[in-house]
């Protein structure tokens, strides 16, 4: 991409590269001893402006690259991520769509009854990995089965984290999969692999990577002391009082899935979505609707639709009679997005900055020259691109740098390409949400109001999966040799 490609001037050392990264870390450890959880509320957004200063200062003044050059990679930056940013604000209104319509407490009130506080992780995953699949989203199953999810973990007494890592863990080992995910298919094409060559070679380090986390989410789920079958039947009890609880609501999320497989794009689906549930909430939850608009009288059609409006832009806060189940069931709608796409902005001028001084090219050069059998090589590959989703702040443009830089290196050296995409997806996809300023990161964490380093240990899959990759090319397991050396 033209975007990527350093601007004229001279070429930083690995040294000077290294400084804004430095700069990022440091003051980003401090903000977060300040602020812990709130550091998405403004912090990090400045600390990233601040460590972009200091690259562009570098840049100017020490690799002799003019203001306007910058600007423009930084401008081709934000362009890039505009269609995130718009799924980002829709997602916010489905949410809040989603919840009020009945959706949501509909899945949580028959959920808590069916699955077994012992399997609950486990079944989290699993259900979680199913739905990924099938809508090769990750985004759009956290969005949805995943907040249904949250919630009856948070009835059955499961801590936040366990609960965040299971649910990311399921729809990041589907988005790795799925034949219809965006990452699935960019991995491929960029490292001229054919999609389906590709994803059965994933298999070999995704298929263990999952069946260890499985492992791990069982035995958890079996020394977890459940809650109260007392706390439990109050969630039941009062959900059913607030709501009008109906599996006819589950035709929304069933019309959903049907869309994403229909290979409707997502910004298109997930609007829908958000209408129809929009619509349902009109007709099935008015009293809610009345209530959020502020109960003002007369209870007729325009107070309704004030509230669905609310609904989709702003803040919700149904009272259900238990401070826990108030927070789980109140929504912050597309206004709850502005800080995550705030801060996306912010850390795609920070990317932007480092791509048009060099200083991203000088980091990856110097990884590429430790490649020298194919242990390191692998390894060279999965930590190129896990500092990648540190430094470009964002899953996309770390797989194509990622790809572009290696792919001639795989080439000469006489392996397959698809060796080169299974470690792309190994280390970029799974690693991206795990990092609190990616895109990927702030959405999660934003989506499942849970903090990133909260939920960071217990992502199995997606910690597992980069060492899955290196121990894999360690055993030498299915490496094949092309036939021919470029």
């Amino acid at each position: 991409m033209e975007r990527m490609k350093k601007q004229s001037g001279k070429s930083p050392s690995l040294f000077v590269s290294l400084i804004p990264v430095a700069v990022l870390v440091a003051l980003l450890f401090g903000t977060i001893s300040l602020f812990g959880s709130n550091t998405l509320s403004g912090g990090s957004q400045i600390i990233l402006l601040v460590a972009a200063a200091v690259c562009c200062a570098i840049a100017i003044f020490h690799c002799r690259i003019k203001w306007e050059a910058i600007e423009q990679t930084i401008v081709s930056s934000i362009a890039g991520i505009s269609p995130a940013i718009l799924i980002l604000l829709i997602i916010g209104a489905l949410a809040g769509s989603w919840m009020i319509s009945g959706i949501v407490p509909t899945l949580i009130y028959y959920g808590i009854q069916i699955i077994h506080p012992s399997f609950y992780l486990v079944s989290t995953c699993i259900i979680c990995s199913i739905v990924s699949v099938i809508t090769g989203s990750s985004w759009t199953t956290i969005a949805t089965i995943g907040i249904a999810l949250l919630g009856i973990g948070q009835a059955q007494g499961f801590s936040p984290g366990w609960i965040a890592g299971a649910i990311i863990s399921g729809a990041y080992f589907g988005d790795k999969i799925s034949p219809l995910s965006d990452t699935t298919v960019m991995a491929s094409s960029t490292t001229d692999t054919p999609l389906f060559t590709h994803i059965r070679y994933m298999m070999i380090t995704t298929v263990p990577s999952m069946l260890i986390t499985l492992a791990i989410f069982t035995v958890a789920g079996f020394v977890h002391a459940p809650a109260a079958a007392g706390d439990v039947a109050l969630y039941i009890d009062k959900l059913d009082e607030r709501f009008t609880i109906s599996l006819w609501l589950l035709l929304v999320p069933a019309a959903t899935i049907f869309l994403i497989v229909k290979k409707v794009p997502a910004i298109v689906t997930l609007f829908l979505s958000a209408l129809m549930a929009g619509l349902v909430a009109l007709v099935v939850q008015p009293h809610l609707l009345h209530e959020i608009a502020g109960g003002v009288s007369p209870a007729g059609i325009a107070s309704k639709c004030k509230g669905l409006l609310i609904t989709f832009y702003g803040s919700t806060h149904i009272d259900a009679g238990n401070a826990a189940l108030n927070d789980l069931i109140s929504t912050s709608g597309m206004a709850g997005m502005l800080n995550t796409v705030w801060i996306i902005i912010c850390a795609m001028v920070f990317s932007g900055a480092m791509t048009a001084s060099g200083m991203l090219q000088s980091i990856t050069a110097a990884v590429m020259r430790l490649m020298k059998r194919t242990v390191s090589m692998v390894a060279s590959t999965v930590c190129s691109g896990m500092v990648l989703n540190l430094i470009a702040a964002d899953q996309y443009i770390a797989i194509i740098l990622t790809g572009s830089m290696f792919k001639e290196s795989y080439r000469e050296k006489g392996f397959e390409s698809r060796l080169l995409s299974r470690t792309i997806e190994d280390a970029v996809t799974v690693t991206s949400p795990l990092v609190p300023w990616n895109t990927c990161g702030m959405t999660q964490s934003t989506m499942l109001g849970i903090s990133t380093f909260t939920y960071l240990p217990y992502c199995f899959f997606n910690l597992i999966s980069p060492l899955m990759s290196i121990v894999v090319a360690a055993l030498g397991y299915k490496i094949y040799k092309s036939a021919v050396k470029a």
